[in-house]
């Protein structure tokens, strides 16, 4: 690529330095890596203001969006949906440049404002966990997921926070390839790279609330001990209460015992070491705290449908838009 890419973000409060940072953190890492200006980015605010942010510092901005250079796409990043006077001014120039555009994406609420000027009608959309239900409910014509992050044709949108850093690895990948994407994520210290097939994880907490310690408590445990797990009556002892407690509690909240939640943990981390890392089937049996490779493609195969090996193969030759 002789010239670089041009991205240009458009911030709406509320946001934070976090949040930009992880958008626009890989991509800066990628044009050092290479040795090349593969991307410029550029800031604008609705107004052309400076950016207060939720942390009280302000950010800089380039300008309005209106007086942007020509850019080739466009990413609305909000870590909140607030309604501000030029509202309906806004989703009429999102619908306006959305034709133009090779890549039109909402960041962590974005894909809310992208939803509100019906550009996201028809396409796979995903928005932060918190706000999914009300995102669903509220426009019935968007294909609405709980992705990590989803990248459909000519529109992108991600949830927020360490789901926005996926995301931008991933429009990079398509890009210019994996190597590249290995060595911003090294740079990064991102321990995997999660593809856009996986789930936003919903914390325990928000869908059994506050009220329900104990069992946060012990989920936390069974996250903290994947490798060599802990057995039911050690986790009901280190909460403090008796097995059948625990099981009882599981059943009531989970609807599933603790044993079968356990394993269900450490089935998914091993899928997702399949996906994202090159270490063996053995190494990665053994590491979600199975006995031996033969045991682990017995249990794989009978929760999933499919053996470890298999599902290595599948994702390696899946096309890039696959679902």
């Amino acid at each position: 690529m002789d010239t670089p890419r041009q991205l240009a973000v458009l911030l709406l409060p509320p946001c934070s330095m976090f949040g930009i940072g992880c958008l626009s953190e890989p991509f800066v890492q990628a044009n050092r890596l290479s040795g090349k200006r593969l991307y410029q980015l550029s800031f604008y605010t609705w107004d052309g203001e400076p950016l207060p942010l939720s942390g009280g510092m302000v950010f800089p901005v380039a300008g309005a969006l209106r007086e942007a250079a020509p850019f080739e796409q466009l990413f609305v990043l909000s870590e909140g949906v607030a309604s501000f006077a030029d509202s309906g001014l806004f989703t009429s120039e999102l619908g306006r440049l959305a034709p133009r555009l090779t890549l039109l994406g909402g960041v962590h609420a974005g894909a809310w404002w992208l939803a509100s000027a019906g550009v996201l009608d028809g396409y796979r959309a995903t928005i932060h966990w918190q706000d999914y239900p009300r995102f669903a409910d509220r426009f019935p014509k968007v294909v609405a997921s709980q992705r990590v992050f989803e990248l459909d044709r000519d529109r992108f949108s991600c949830g927020g926070a360490l789901a926005v850093l996926d995301g931008a690895l991933a429009l990079i990948g398509r890009d210019h390839g994996a190597e590249l994407v290995e060595s911003v994520a090294a740079v990064l210290c991102a321990e995997r790279v999660r593809g856009s097939e996986e789930k936003q994880r919903v914390p325990l907490l928000a869908r059994v609330g506050e009220r329900q310690p104990k069992l946060t408590e012990a989920v936390m445990l069974m996250e903290a001990n994947i490798e060599e797990p802990l057995t039911t009556d050690e986790i009901a002892q280190f909460t403090g209460q008796s097995r059948r407690q625990l099981e009882r509690m599981f059943k009531q909240h989970l609807d599933v015992p603790p044993s079968r939640y356990y394993l269900q943990l450490r089935l998914e981390r091993a899928r997702a070491m399949l996906r994202n890392t090159g270490k063996s089937v053995v190494q990665i049996g053994l590491l979600c705290g199975f006995s031996s490779g033969p045991h682990f493609s017995t249990v794989y195969r009978s929760h999933f449908g499919i053996a470890p090996r298999e599902e290595r193969f599948a994702n390696e030759t899946k096309p890039a838009d696959a679902e």
